[in-house]
């Protein structure tokens, strides 16, 4: 007669008071380590606060409450030379996470159109994505940021005679000048246009649910653009009928209205998306190569569209090499836009030289813009490692 035996699982060996024991070792050795770091941090913080008595330097952070004095040129919120140092900060940390923002979309759109062109079958298609990218990675982003400029201010036109490509659309050595939208009903336009993309989201869920069960692929592009007509209209309805277009025009010798992008805003969002978006289209072509030859024979055998092939079949399964790299490409370009200070951008790096110069608080000043990437890195790694980890192979 057969018996199951179940075994119950081993358990590691007992720490044994002997040098000769491996977990000992490894234990005293850690410690050490611990005890070296916190050493380490004790002498630099006693030292510091030694030498800033002696000079009878203030430490502390109340200087955030006292009026800044000094204007700032562009800003994301309100902000006036009356408020607070601490305001003035808020106001770089907005332009920093303003410009941040527009980046990350515009160079993940850039760098895949880019990434995939390179594995195009059409020879000048490939052969220009390959140029760009080895001209762009292999440039410094400084040296690129200054050109933008120089090509912003220097060699654009002036107002009067402005490039206008697009009704609406100005670009002169002012800047882009672009329409905007205004009224009251603004923001419920905007809850509007939220609530379409995550109403989007829902059904995507629940189409690919459907198609598990069923098998059945349901289109989901007209509903899609259907919700974002729609919500946008109901919260501009129901608040008014405020709204208003603001197009730029002309007066004086500048323009009026509009949504401005400064020549620095211009040059260093320019700048950040055509560097960034090199390194990212290497990185969509690696995850597309990735893919086993076989998935594409496989579907264009069952008569799939090569493109249709590429956006259902091969870039899901290439995400999960394209998501980590993609990830420190972004914390890169939100540590990057700190070289905003060298084309007159007034970021937070910026405003915070700026404090530090009037204050005299360096260390606090240094402190906090390590505070603040090291808050938004941490939140950016956060949410791409729970997306790469939606997306990951489960293994049984």
């Amino acid at each position: 007669m057969l018996h199951s035996t179940s075994h119950a699982p081993k358990r590691g060996k007992p720490i044994r008071l002997s040098w000769q024991d491996p977990k000992l070792r490894a234990l005293v050795y850690q410690a050490l380590v611990i005890v070296i770091v916190l050493g380490l941090a004790w002498y630099l913080v006693h030292n510091t606060l030694h030498n800033l008595s002696t000079r009878n330097i203030a430490t502390g952070f109340s200087f955030l409450d006292k009026e800044a004095g000094f204007s700032i040129g562009e800003t994301a919120i309100d902000y006036s030379p009356a408020d607070t140092y601490g305001r003035a900060i808020l106001v770089g940390l907005a332009n920093t996470a303003y410009v941040s923002f527009i980046g990350l979309i515009w160079a993940t759109l850039l760098g895949a159109i880019i990434g995939i062109a390179r594995l195009s079958t059409n020879w000048l298609a490939s052969h220009l994505a390959a140029l760009y990218v080895q001209c762009v990675r292999n440039v410094p982003l400084l040296l690129q940021l200054l050109v933008w400029y120089a090509l912003i201010s220097q060699v654009l036109p002036g107002p009067r005679a402005a490039l206008h490509p697009i009704p609406g659309v100005f670009l002169s050595n002012r800047g882009l000048l672009v329409p905007a939208i205004e009224g009251g009903s603004t923001s419920a336009v905007i809850i509007g246009i939220v609530l379409a993309v995550l109403g989007t989201g829902v059904a995507t869920s629940l189409r690919n649910w459907t198609q598990r069960r069923t098998g059945a692929y349901h289109t989901i592009w007209p509903w899609a653009i259907a919700m974002l007509l729609t919500f946008p209209l109901l919260g501009w309805g129901l608040t008014g009928y405020d709204l208003q277009l603001d197009t730029p025009h002309l007066s004086g010798f500048s323009f009026a209205g509009g949504w401005n992008f400064s020549p620095e805003l211009f040059a260093l969002l320019a700048g950040l998306i055509t560097y960034t978006a090199a390194f990212i289209a290497e990185i969509v072509r690696s995850g597309i190569q990735s893919v086993s030859k076989g998935q594409w024979e496989a579907a264009l055998s069952l008569g799939v569209k090569r493109s249709r092939a590429l956006r259902l079949i091969i870039l899901p399964q290439a995400l999960r090499v394209i998501i980590p790299p993609t990830t420190s490409q972004y914390l890169n370009l939100i540590k990057h836009s700190s070289l905003a200070v060298a084309i007159g951008y007034p970021d937070l790096v910026s405003i915070v030289n700026t404090t530090l110069n009037q204050t005299g608080q360096a260390i606090e000043g240094i402190l906090i813009i390590m505070c603040a990437f090291l808050s938004v890195s941490v939140v950016i790694s956060l949410l791409m490692n729970l997306y790469n980890k939606r997306i990951a192979l489960v293994e049984r």
